[in-house]
């Protein structure tokens, strides 16, 4: 990593979440000056109480977000709150403070049509009422602070909280046999190599603008769990199932593959092939597994953010 410079102060919004508790770890492993402000912390749809906990801060990152994609269906309201108008207050608060802010977004701010990778600049057309939210949250971002670093990623898992690989472990532990989607395509990513990844693009003192931090490669969700399964020393059959096999209320991107060509230009290496980065991750991410709470359906993330 780029060496941080040791006078930054860093203040991590959704600290609590997966994303947020591996920043947290980078930051102090590091020798920064971290601020940890989790949801109980800080509740980022009051305005107020933003400016006052990110005054002094010289670094932001937003990782606090409404990440229950099926229930922003019926939930609009409460997710624009935090997504949007919430994002628009953090960015407020960093340009107050003079600070550099990092905010998190998602591949759910495209439609997911494409068969290439989706280049920063490519237009975005959410078919969700989370990816409505988090697109109007980037826009906020955009218009309230300048110097800003919008860094989008998918597909995301790691060791603090519940996550697919965590959920299919436990899942073919307990299964004869297992059915997971193979019509989605996208990046499995490590929270711990985002989290190295925002560190570096802050260090290098990246230009405002847009950048994409997922793994690079590509799979379905079913090979993803082949994968899974052969860390966890599995032989429990996995079939392959379209999506139509679980209806959910919020319609999930069929193509999630991103491209790094922004990251390149500024001199700062992509995060490694997913495959690789599974192998690297694996043994913490499935350790204490029997303590994540069984998801009902596999097949899809809940979110692609942790808050």
């Amino acid at each position: 990593m780029a060496p941080l410079e040791q006078a930054q102060r860093w203040a991590v919004v959704g600290a609590g979440g997966m994303l947020g508790r591996d920043l947290v770890d980078v930051l102090t492993d590091a020798g920064a000056a971290v601020r940890a402000l989790t949801h109980a912390d800080l509740d980022i749809t009051e305005a107020d109480a933003t400016r006052r906990a990110l005054a002094g801060a010289d670094v932001v990152v937003n990782a606090a977000a409404w990440t229950d994609v099926d229930a922003a269906e019926t939930h609009e309201s409460e997710a624009i709150a935090v997504n949007a108008v919430g994002a628009a207050h953090v960015a407020r608060a960093a340009r107050l403070a003079g600070a550099r802010l990092v905010h998190l977004s998602t591949d759910y701010v495209f439609d997911g049509h494409h068969a290439a990778p989706y280049p920063e600049d490519a237009p975005t057309a959410p078919e969700s009422i989370y990816g409505r939210s988090k697109a109007a949250g980037e826009r906020a971002v955009r218009d309230e602070a300048f110097d800003h670093l919008i860094v989008r990623t998918a597909w995301l898992y790691g060791a603090h909280g519940r996550c697919f690989p965590r959920t299919i472990a436990r899942l073919a532990a307990e299964r004869d046999r297992l059915a997971v989607v193979h019509d989605q395509v996208g990046q499995p990513t490590w929270s711990r190599d985002l989290a190295e990844l925002i560190v570096r693009l802050v260090g290098a003192r990246a230009p405002a603008g847009t950048y994409h931090g997922t793994a690079s490669g590509r799979t379905s969700w079913h090979g993803f769990a082949r994968r899974v399964l052969a860390a966890a020393g599995s032989s429990v059959p996995v079939d392959r199932v379209p999506s139509a096999a679980f209806p959910r209320p919020a319609r999930r991107p069929q193509f999630s593959v991103l491209g790094h060509d922004a990251l390149r230009r500024v001199g700062v290496e992509p995060i490694g092939d997913w495959a690789d980065r599974w192998d690297v991750a694996a043994p913490s991410v499935l350790a204490g597994i029997a303590d994540v709470r069984e998801a009902q359906q596999v097949g899809y993330p809940s979110s692609s953010v942790s808050r």
